[in-house]
């Protein structure tokens, strides 16, 4: 967004382009209180739409790009041959996640879906490979301090080697130029096809910012984008998010390692 499609819209539009990348549900709810303003709000999952929505602060959010879930991991790690034997299928993933002494990073699941996502991913493990437990040996707690970190800083920390792996989109690993570990289907969150058999069999609870505790259940990985009603120019964020639809805009993300869309706009 802030390096090629940004820049690209404003050129063409004679305008400033300017982009804030946070967990979208944080975002969501900064938006929802004021405490942000904006014109086009993007997110993945339709969770963050959803909040935006209900307080009837934009109209049709429609699909721009999707994605799956990696472990993404550090190319200077000194794990990186046992990353190397996993993302070759030679060793389980989940067993190198596992090796003592390995740095494990992700997101905060009460402000951000990819938080919430690496969560399904490993529940869904426990499940496809047999593994009961997976989940809380490798994540040790849904909301556990110390693996947690805020979007931009997880991936700076995984390119300077602070971190060993991290949760990841395939998106993030291909833009970052990260090395990552792809999953199944039955895991990856991507698949439409495997909701009913298998992403819609796993939920869990955590507490939100304010205190609040919820049950959470999964959401297909498609990004979407809409304008916010309390824009300040309404029709260029329109043109914004046509422009993101369009063949040129479709071009760049797919470049960045975005997939194409999938599904419907959410009304």
């Amino acid at each position: 967004m802030d390096r090629f499609i940004g820049p690209a819209f404003a050129k063409a539009n004679g305008v400033d382009y300017q982009g804030i990348g946070q967990g979208a549900y944080g975002l969501a709810r900064q938006l929802q209180g004021g405490l942000l303003q904006a014109d086009v709000f993007i997110a993945i999952t339709p969770g963050p739409i959803d909040i935006l929505r209900n307080a009837g602060m934009i109209g049709a959010a429609v699909p721009v790009a999707s994605t799956q879930m990696v472990i993404s991991y550090s190319p200077k790690s000194r794990f990186v041959p046992e990353f190397e034997a996993a993302a070759q299928g030679i060793k389980p993933w989940y067993e190198v996640l596992q090796t003592p002494g390995l740095r494990f990073g992700r997101t905060d699941a009460a402000t951000d879906p990819q938080g919430q996502n690496i969560i399904f991913t490993m529940l869904l493990a426990q499940s496809y490979y047999g593994q009961p437990g997976l989940a809380e040996r490798i994540l040790g707690g849904y909301q556990n301090p110390q693996q947690i970190f805020t979007e931009p800083s997880l991936l700076s920390r995984l390119e300077a080697g602070q971190l060993d792996a991290s949760s990841g989109y395939l998106s993030a690993a291909r833009s970052h130029h990260l090395p990552f570990i792809r999953l199944p289907d039955e895991i990856n969150l991507s698949n439409p096809e495997m909701r009913a058999k298998w992403y819609k069999a796993v939920q869990f609870s955590i507490k939100l910012p304010g205190g609040k505790q919820v049950m959470l259940s999964t959401q297909p990985l498609v990004f979407y984008a809409a304008v916010l009603k309390n824009s300040k120019r309404p029709a260029l964020a329109e043109q914004f998010v046509q422009f993101l639809q369009s063949p040129e805009g479709q071009k760049m993300l797919a470049d960045n390692g975005y997939s194409p869309p999938k599904g419907g706009p959410i009304p």
